[in-house]
């Protein structure tokens, strides 16, 4: 299988003790930013990425959020465009560009030059954000899943037409002709972040991109996506395999669970409580309210599931050691073997061939981040690279329909 590396890049200075009534505050004003904190958190992440690529991971995948010490991707394309010129092999997966509140013109451009300065190496992650980013940029959170697919429809024209002219809702163009052109042709491949909604789902599979099938642990719950994008992938015209799969594992390897949680723990608890849910809505009644998801987005899910699309934001701020120290339990955590057969038996149910895995949430201390990448890779990354999958086996009833 293939091996990548999600990197948020979050500001590496903890804010925890900021947080008023258990919330960080927003906006978080400037007084609270230190640029040496940020020159340092760039440069310290720029210089994993080259690591990883001696280590023998197949990518690095970028993130892009606005506003907020969660991460400071705020242009995946900038970062990308540093790591091509520090690294020759490894891949750039932007995951992803923020359709909605860009210019899809400018996004085309920007992604064609980064094709060419990687030779090839760049895998274009198309997401429509979180609420927070529609209230920053003024976009109204309804209109986003049509400026999604109309900024999608440009791209695609802009990547492959000898001229276009376009006359949409929220865009106009005319007689366009990019340049610089994509290396790779027609264009870079194309993920698609999905988190759980239908309607997410039934567009990757219309235009049979791949997925992350949720930013879940919950097996139920990536089962009932699979086996709903499957279907739509067979509706038209394409078969599910295991390349369609991206599947999203947090990891870390120690000596001993009791080692990791200890090294870890306190890391993903500061990311849960502190930066997840900042300044964002994370509910999903709440997010239906706004429209940004519509009402029916997850009634494709078995009724006992679609309780835990729910993601309220108390869960996260409220956390406590001990429900994560709870949650570990079931998570690659641990000594290598442990954390190779949960990652293998993840992958295996799933039937993904990529794995996106999770080695730093909130902003461990550099030398920790690459000391992990570092084992990783030593005793867990030969056997997932030789573990190759060759079906779907929850998606086997929907392909044999």
């Amino acid at each position: 299988m293939e091996v990548f590396v999600f990197d948020l890049l979050p500001y590496s200075e903890h804010l925890d003790h900021l947080r008023v009534n258990g919330e960080l505050p927003w906006p978080l004003p400037k007084k609270y930013f230190k640029a040496e904190v940020a020159a340092r958190t760039y440069e310290e992440h720029l210089s994993a990425w080259e690591e990883m690529e001696t280590l023998g991971y197949d990518g690095v995948v970028f993130n892009e959020h606005h506003t907020s010490p969660y991460g400071l991707m705020n242009s995946p394309n900038l970062l990308a465009a540093a790591a091509s010129q520090r690294t020759k092999r490894l891949k750039l997966a932007m995951y992803g560009n923020l359709l909605p509140i860009h210019d899809p013109l400018r996004l085309a451009e920007e992604l064609a030059m980064l094709d060419c300065m990687s030779n090839g190496r760049i895998i274009s992650g198309l997401a429509r954000g979180i609420p927070r980013e529609y209230d920053v940029f003024n976009v109204n959170p309804r209109e986003s899943r049509a400026r999604f697919e109309e900024a999608w429809d440009i791209i695609e024209h802009a990547w492959t037409d000898e001229v276009f002219s376009y006359e949409g809702q929220f865009w106009q163009y005319k007689d366009a002709a990019l340049w610089p052109r994509p290396l790779q042709q027609p264009h870079p491949p194309v993920w698609v972040p999905v988190t759980s909604s239908k309607e997410t789902i039934e567009w990757a599979a219309r235009h049979n991109f791949p997925i992350t099938p949720g930013l879940t642990n919950h097996p139920g719950v990536r089962e009932d996506i699979i086996r709903y994008y499957a279907k739509h992938l067979k509706q038209n015209g394409y078969k599910i395999t295991p390349n369609h799969l991206i599947i999203s594992v947090d990891a870390y390897v120690a000596d001993s669970k009791e080692q990791a949680f200890k090294e870890a723990g306190p890391y993903w608890h500061y990311f849960y409580t502190t930066l997840f849910s900042h300044g964002n809505i994370t509910e999903t009644s709440l997010q239906s309210k706004i429209q940004y998801v519509s009402s029916s987005a997850h009634d494709y899910l078995r009724p006992e599931h679609r309780a835990l699309m729910s993601f309220d934001r108390e869960d996260f701020r409220g956390l406590t050691m001990e429900q994560l120290r709870r949650r570990v339990e079931d998570m690659p955590w641990g000594s290598p073997d442990e954390v190779r057969d949960r990652i293998i038996d993840v992958m295996n149910h799933a039937g993904a061939n990529t794995v996106l895995l999770n080695l730093n949430r909130g902003a461990m201390p550099h030398e920790m981040f690459v000391n992990q990448l570092r084992r990783f890779a030593r005793e867990v990354l030969p056997a997932l690279k030789a573990h190759n999958i060759t079906s779907v086996p929850v998606a086997e009833s929907v392909v044999g329909e």
